[in-house]
């Protein structure tokens, strides 16, 4: 991680963020504009008390007096509206390059194989769409931009003062030097501390993020306590971190308090005795020679408007630091080269479906190989069954052919085109896959099985639900298709859901159908509507099942057995069923054994 060490701005990154500045540059050029004149309109404030002072009350002129009061608050009025409109704008243009970047790290993400989701955290990512890109917002609001204003302000209010009076000017800010040791010393302390929170705070989404998504887990085993001692612990993690750097804050600020009242001390301390050493005070504002009353109130002012930039400078400092590591951290995930190739363009009208694995051997992890020289071939409308225990090789199998992972060795074609030959989004769409872990989002049921495709009409949801007998229970719902099932399906049962999924894969009307466990988690009646279902809509169509319950797949053209990523048997059921001490024979005895089901 590129931390900010040394030096406050990243230019590399800061162009990189400047890229999202381009289409909104007009409001950017006003911003920095009105920031300009902010300074100049802030420094005219001071000048005017010096004036009106020496000019209009000691020379006890009320009329100029009156005109310098009215100017004053004309001028106010100003600086008001001005400082409205740069807050404002610099907030606005911040949120809109915040809102195109979050567009973005979605996109990007939503496009990453799934290989990478196995090992980056959820909460981690969402830390990154959220809370870091809060953080570059701020460069905007209360970094680059207002660092530059008050910058701006500093150095004009000093170069002001010295052409004034340069003795009293060194007087007066004798303090400065020590002040600004304090305040890299205040900067380098809280730019800790800030990463600390951002790291703590990651990790605080990421316990909550899992523990929540696992909240059924926790209850079934009565962990509640012992989660939320580990909570309290993460908790309290991050709440020390923000104590400690709300303790440098703590400790910062009255130092900056005191060296402004000891630099307001030196100067009416030297001021005075200037003036006071001149016995004839009108003549000296006469002649506009020496120290007058109204350059001491005028420099009280400017050291107040000179410490408030300084107070702030720190902590805008560190602000645009972490904004910089914030973006780091962003263009991190966005350079994540972890998408599928997309450099296919097939993409015809239709699909026949015939699927070939050849030699295929895929590994997860290097060359720990899950699969292991698989070879089988799927002809358009037969329907191919995978069985074999858990870690077999089942699932893997149909992740290679969505392309959600890339083969180690060999190949896999459809319609004897290699798979990556295909554009990978028409590939995916001509596949329509129901997994055992339903996943519903909080939206309509409508919704849910169209994913909100606007190609897909009502009706033909409809026609899809009434054809796997899913349309009476969503009729009996309140608002029917327009029931909202809330997050992942909570207010459905596991069967109901299954079915909403077993839609949701046939309104796209695939070449290919994948079917994962997919009666695993309904009940009997249920299962024997989706398998009703299943042998009508899987004429015609290639289709893929897998299952650890041998009754769903017995009419399959083609059953394989997978064990420890090897092909161990193929074959039709009664095929299987002859081969004595075999695989399937023994799978298919223990379960019809122990289920007291008389054998097919």
């Amino acid at each position: 991680m590129a931390e900010v060490t040394g030096k406050a701005i990243d230019w590399k990154i800061l162009g990189r963020i400047m890229r999202y500045v381009k289409p909104y540059n007009k409001t950017f050029v006003i911003a920095v504009f009105l920031t300009i004149f902010l300074a100049v309109v802030s420094l005219s404030q001071p000048i005017l008390i010096e004036r009106t002072l020496d000019h209009y009350i000691m020379g006890n002129n009320y009329n100029g007096l009156l005109l310098m009061v009215i100017l004053m608050v004309v001028l106010l009025a100003v600086q008001t509206a001005t400082q409205y409109f740069q807050t404002y704008l610099t907030n606005a243009l911040g949120q809109s390059v915040i809102c195109d970047l979050r567009v973005d790290v979605f996109r990007h993400v939503t496009s990453l194989r799934l290989k990478y989701f196995d090992r980056t955290p959820i909460g981690m990512l969402i830390t990154r769409t959220v809370s870091d890109l809060e953080t570059i917002a701020d460069i905007f609001s209360e970094g680059l931009i207002s660092i530059a204003g008050d910058m701006l302000l500093v150095v004009s209010i000093v170069i002001y003062m010295l052409v004034q009076d340069w003795k009293l000017t060194l007087i007066t800010l004798a303090p400065i030097p020590f002040l600004l040791v304090a305040t890299y010393i205040f900067k380098e302390a809280i730019k800790s501390s800030f990463q600390d929170v951002r790291t703590h705070v990651a990790q605080l989404n990421t316990f909550l993020q899992e523990h929540i998504s696992g909240i059924s887990i926790i209850q079934y085993f009565a962990r509640e306590d012992q989660e939320m001692r580990k909570f309290q612990a993460v908790n309290g993690r991050y709440r020390d971190a923000n104590i400690r750097s709300n303790w440098y804050y703590s400790i910062f600020f009255p130092v900056v308090e005191i060296f402004s009242a000891l630099s307001i001390g030196l100067l009416v301390w030297y001021g005075c005795k200037r003036i006071l050493s001149d016995h004839e005070i009108s003549a000296i504002t006469a002649s506009k020679k020496g120290i007058t009353p109204g350059v001491v109130v005028a420099f009280i002012t400017l050291l107040n408007l000179l410490f408030r930039p300084i107070r702030q400078l720190a902590d805008k400092f560190n602000t645009l630091q972490m904004g910089m590591v914030g973006a780091d951290r962003i263009f991190k995930v966005l350079d994540t080269d972890e998408k599928a190739p997309n450099q296919g363009t097939l993409a015809p009208a239709t699909l026949r479906g015939e699927i070939d694995f050849s030699h295929v051997w895929f590994a997860y992890n290097d060359d720990n190989w899950v699969l292991k020289d698989i070879s089988f071939q799927v002809k358009p409308g037969e329907t191919l069954a995978l069985v074999g225990a858990t870690g077999a090789g089942k699932s893997s199998t149909i992740n290679i052919l969505n392309r959600f992972y890339e083969v180690g060795k060999g190949e896999v074609k459809i319609d004897g085109v290699p798979i990556d030959g295909y554009e990978l989004g028409f590939l995916r769409s001509q596949i329509a896959t129901v997994i055992q872990d339903v996943f519903l989002f909080s939206d309509t049921i409508a919704n849910n099985i169209s994913l909100n495709n606007p190609a897909i009409t009502l009706e033909q949801i409809v026609a899809a639900a009434k054809s796997v007998g899913a349309d009476t229970f969503i009729e009996r719902l309140p608002g029917g298709y327009q029931y909202n099932v809330m997050e992942r399906g909570s207010t459905l049962s596991a069967g109901q859901a299954q079915l909403i999924s077993f839609v949701r894969a046939l309104v796209y009307n695939p070449a290919i159908l994948v079917l994962d466990e997919a009666t695993s988690s309904v009940d009997t009646e249920t299962e024997i509507l989706i398998q009703q279902a299943i042998d009508k809509l899987m004429q015609g169509r290639t289709a893929i099942v897998i299952a650890h319950r041998l009754s769903t797949i017995q009419s399959a053209d083609k059953i394989i057995v997978l064990d420890h990523g090897e092909i161990k048997e193929v074959g039709s059921h009664q095929e299987l069923l002859k081969i004595e001490d075999g695989y399937y024979r023994k799978l298919y005895d223990l379960q019809f054994n122990s289920a007291g089901i008389t054998k097919v």
